[in-house]
């Protein structure tokens, strides 16, 4: 993964969650659901464990000297514990955002499912970080546009 694609892709989601800060219409009312406190738990370990994935294959050596080593080589087998290291963490990433709209919810799950794919199957790297690139923005663009903080009021239509 070059700079440049991490750069354009925290751009992109900064964009996005910068858009619900300055566009007093979101999150869109007549579709945002609150997350409990539960669900952004969920969440959020999900996405950590999703970064951790990400960062284990790609920024292996900032790893180096840290109790993660064996974690770390599990990833990067590609083997049955990596996959599970990374479905784990999806599911619950799927299951912290679960009352969002089921439009959403499915086109992140297939995200999901497509950087699985292209992570397992063998495609090239530029698939893969394609895909990368789709379901980050998905998620980021559900949170930013569906989701209400459980510390936070309903939207309003």
């Amino acid at each position: 993964m070059t700079p440049t694609f991490a750069f354009t892709l925290a751009g992109a989601s900064a964009l996005i969650f910068l858009a619900r800060l300055v566009m007093p219409r979101l999150p869109l009312a007549k579709h945002a659901v609150r997350l409990s406190v539960v669900d952004t738990v969920l969440l959020v370990g999900g996405v950590g464990g999703l970064a951790f994935h990400c960062a284990a294959m790609f920024y292996r050596p900032i790893f180096d000297g840290t109790p993660f080593g064996p974690l770390v080589d599990m990833v990067n087998d590609m083997n049955v514990a990596s996959i599970i290291l990374y479905v784990v963490p999806a599911v619950l990433v799927l299951i912290g955002v679960r009352r969002q709209h089921w439009v959403s919810l499915a086109v992140l799950a297939l995200a999901l499912l497509f950087v699985g794919v292209t992570m397992y199957a063998g495609s090239p790297l530029n698939v893969h970080l394609g895909a990368i690139f789709v379901a980050v923005v998905a998620l980021v663009s559900q949170i930013a546009l569906l989701a209400i903080a459980p510390w936070r009021r309903a939207a309003r239509p």
